[in-house]
Order: structure tokens, then C-alpha cells, then sequence
């Protein structure tokens, strides 16, 4: 294809995908974003308390509502559920456990079709972020992190939260509170909105409009049959990638626009809030910094009160037990668990074999950047980057494997409600299982230098 032929299709895909795409965006956002700016304004103003909170409540509740309409009241139940748990078990020393128990009891009756599953998914995103604040407010208070439960007017008011409750992230009590008390409206924290939102923007055209044309309208990149599949399945792995960068970013934006988000060093306030780390994850140096840079507030939250919990059971125990909770929050669904249960043995052997590598070679090829005092011999030698490179490469290749069955295709309704089984199987049947057939030498491999 010739340049003058490849401009012109350029054209016409920004025509035709990327201003109709922008505009849909702008359409459904733009009043979610005015009623962050409200709740920021009226958070300024230096009202009571008790009345902070309802204003949080109130603009969180209708954001929620112009994305789920009446399906909100799921929401609004599992939260009122959840402060009567609290209430219930308000003596006890396990409010942690006990409301993990109710939640997931919900979840479970949501997704046993008491609910259609075009809804329920629909719902999932919000209620996954409802949950997690209350499992994080529950351990705190068991932890003495958190010193009383809050009112109901303050609980309401954290888990409404208008910057975070359509879209996220996951937020702590005190990251709400110190929301309440925001610094005033400045050019800082509005250029740290504003960024974020445009990165979306940014990000949702290349999911979108870029992404699915990759190979080879974008990069002229051919093959045979096995190449193309392999093709194919890293465009619907950049796609989602993107998709979720997107959510990322918008989150980000809502989040500091409604007053959260800001970190303070001496008497300098840094609007800086970060949910997705794009490089990361696209130039990967391993797949433990690209699970933390894929969402950083869940990363922290599933360290912080599920991994450092089920710690006792021991390592490889903590991290089965980590990613089947993140497999419950986002649902019964079979791609979904199956793709994060294979994510945590990947990310269990990397690690396990690049430590033990490194102690044999003393080199700094950990998952992890080393520290530059750190005790390894060699660090920054050709053969070690090079090494580093390959185990990069392989994270790419994973990241294919697993996006590959993030493919829309053209059953709207197998999107809607969720992929079936056989959708991930035959999806990765197609790439002859290599994904996991990589990690069992891998692992194989660990074992034999042990």
C-alpha cells in the first residue's frame, strides 16, 4: 500500500471513527464532569460537616444514576447492606472478614441470575468500587487504622463519592476526608484534571479508532496463518489495554475534579494522581510492575487488605488467594477468572525464577528495577540488559495470549452479558495453548536450577 493510499485511509478513519467517537464520549460524560465541579465548589464553601457529606451522597447517587438509571438502587442496597454489617459486627475483631462474607454473598446472588447479566454488568464496575471501599473501611477499623465507624451520613458520603463512584478508583476514608478539606480552586489542580481527561480522550481513540487497524494499516506487518492469528491477538490485546486506560485516565480526572488526589510536600499541594501507567504495561520490564501499573489504587487495596492478610498461608497460597478476589470483585466470569488465576502463576514463576536467577548470576535482573546500592556484581553489563530484554519480550507475548480473547467480534450480546467458556478456549486453542505452555517451562526450568 502506498503512502498517498494510506494517508487518505488515515483521513477517512479519522472522520468517519475518531470525531464520532470523541463526541459519544463528550455526550456521556460532560454532566458527570459538571457534577464533580459542583461537589468541589460546594465542598469549598465551608459548610457543616453532615452537609458535605450529603452533597457527596447526592451528586455521587446522580452520577450513578445517569449511567445505570434505576439499576442504582443495586448499588445503593449493597452499601445500605453493608453499614448494617458493619453495625452488626461493630464489636467484633474480624468486621473485615464478616463484611467480605456479605459482599461476596451479594455478589454471588447477582450473579446466579437474580439479576439479568446485561444489568449486572452494567452495575459491576460501580459496585466493584462500593466494595472495596467498604472492605478497606472494615479492616481499618479491625486494624485501629480507622479509630470509630462513620456516620451514616459520612459512610454514604465515602462510597457515593462523586469522583470515584462511576468510574473509580478506589479511594481510602481518609483520601475522601482530606477531599472534604481540598485546597482551593488553583490553576494546579485544574491543569492536573484537565490532563488526565485529555490522556483519556487520547486513549479511548486509540482503542477504538487505531488499535483494531493495527497490522497493517498502521504498521505493515505480514505473515501466514500462525503469525496472523498472533497479529490479531496482540491488536485486541492493545485495544483493551487501552479501553482500560481510558477508564484509568477518566478516572483520574473525575476524581481531582471532585477534589481527590492530591498529595502535600511541605506547603507545595501536587495534584498528581495516577491510576494507570500506560508505558509500563506497553514497555513491560516485568509482569508484577505491569499487574501494579494496570490499576494502582487496586494494586495497593489488594496488597494492602487481601495479599498482606493471607500472607500466613504462605507465598504462592497468598497470591492464589489475591487473584481469586480479584476474580470475585470483577465477577463470575470464566475469561475473566481464567485470565487472572493464569496471571497469578505467571507472575508467581517470573518472579521466583528471575530471583533465583539473579542470586546465580549475581545480576540485577530481578521483576523489579534494583536499587543503585544494590549488592548484585553486575548490573548494567550488555548481557544482562539483553536478558532483561528477552524476559520483556516474553511479557509482551503474554500479554497477547491473554488479551487475545478480548475480542468483541460481532455478537453485541456476547459482549453485553460476558464471554462464554468456550469463547476463551477456543480463543486460546487457536494459539495452541502457548501462553501456558511457556509457563510450565518456565516453571520447569526454576525447578531445575533450584
Amino acid at each position: 500500500m502506498e503512502l498517498s493510499d494510506r494517508l487518505l485511509i488515515w483521513r477517512e478513519l479519522a472522520e468517519s471513527c475518531g470525531v464520532s467517537t470523541l463526541q459519544q464520549s463528550l455526550q456521556q460524560v460532560w454532566k458527570l464532569l459538571l457534577l464533580c465541579l459542583v461537589c468541589r465548589v460546594v465542598l469549598r464553601l465551608g459548610v457543616w460537616a453532615p452537609v458535605k457529606h450529603v452533597v457527596s451522597m447526592l451528586t455521587g447517587t446522580y452520577g450513578l444514576f445517569l449511567f445505570l438509571d434505576l439499576h442504582t438502587l443495586w448499588v445503593l442496597l449493597l452499601a445500605v447492606s453493608c453499614y448494617l454489617s458493619l453495625l452488626l459486627c461493630r464489636r467484633s475483631g474480624n468486621k473485615g472478614l464478616f463484611v467480605s462474607a456479605v459482599i461476596l454473598v451479594y455478589l454471588l446472588i447477582g450473579e446466579l441470575h437474580f439479576i439479568d447479566m446485561g444489568t449486572w454488568n452494567k452495575i459491576r464496575g460501580s459496585q466493584m468500587v462500593v466494595a472495596m471501599k467498604v472492605i478497606s473501611l472494615a479492616f481499618d477499623l479491625d486494624r485501629g487504622t480507622v479509630n470509630q465507624l462513620p456516620s451514616p451520613a459520612e459512610f454514604l458520603g465515602y462510597v457515593f463519592f462523586v469522583g470515584s463512584v462511576v468510574f473509580g478508583p478506589w479511594i481510602s476514608l481518609s483520601g475522601y476526608r482530606n477531599a472534604l478539606n481540598a485546597t482551593r480552586l488553583n490553576y494546579a489542580w485544574l491543569r492536573g484534571s484537565v490532563l488526565s481527561l485529555l490522556k483519556a480522550q487520547l486513549c479511548l481513540l486509540v482503542s477504538t479508532c487505531v488499535a483494531p487497524y493495527l497490522f497493517p494499516l498502521f504498521l505493515p506487518l505480514y505473515g501466514n496463518s500462525v503469525t496472523q492469528k498472533w497479529l490479531r491477538a496482540y491488536e485486541n490485546a492493545v485495544s483493551f489495554h487501552f479501553s482500560n486506560y481510558f477508564v484509568g485516565h477518566l478516572s483520574e480526572g473525575t476524581s481531582m475534579l471532585a477534589g481527590a488526589g492530591f498529595t502535600e510536600e511541605k506547603d507545595k499541594v501536587h495534584w498528581d494522581m495516577s491510576v494507570v501507567k500506560p508505558l509500563s504495561v506497553e514497555m513491560p520490564r516485568s509482569m508484577v510492575l505491569v499487574v501494579v501499573s494496570w490499576n494502582i489504587p487496586m494494586s495497593q487495596w489488594l496488597k494492602s487488605y487481601v495479599f498482606k492478610t493471607s500472607m500466613k498461608l504462605g507465598t504462592f497460597p497468598a497470591i492464589l488467594v489475591t487473584y481469586t478476589a480479584s476474580a470475585l470483585l470483577h465477577g463470575l466470569s470464566f475469561h475473566l477468572g481464567a485470565v487472572l488465576l493464569t496471571l497469578g502463576f505467571i507472575t508467581y514463576v517470573e518472579h521466583v525464577l528471575r530471583k533465583r536467577m539473579a542470586f546465580i548470576l549475581n545480576a540485577c535482573i530481578l521483576s523489579r528495577p534494583c536499587a543503585s546500592d544494590c549488592s548484585h556484581r553486575h548490573k548494567k553489563n550488555v548481557w544482562v540488559l539483553l536478558l532483561n530484554l528477552v524476559f520483556s519480550l516474553m511479557v509482551v507475548f503474554h500479554l497477547a495470549y491473554l488479551g487475545s480473547m478480548f475480542d468483541p467480534g460481532s455478537d453485541e450480546q456476547e459482549v453485553e452479558e460476558g464471554y462464554a467458556a468456550l469463547h476463551t478456549i477456543q480463543r486460546w486453542s487457536e494459539l495452541n495453548w502457548a501462553g501456558h505452555w511457556v509457563i510450565f517451562a518456565s516453571w520447569v526450568f526454576y525447578r531445575l536450577i533450584q
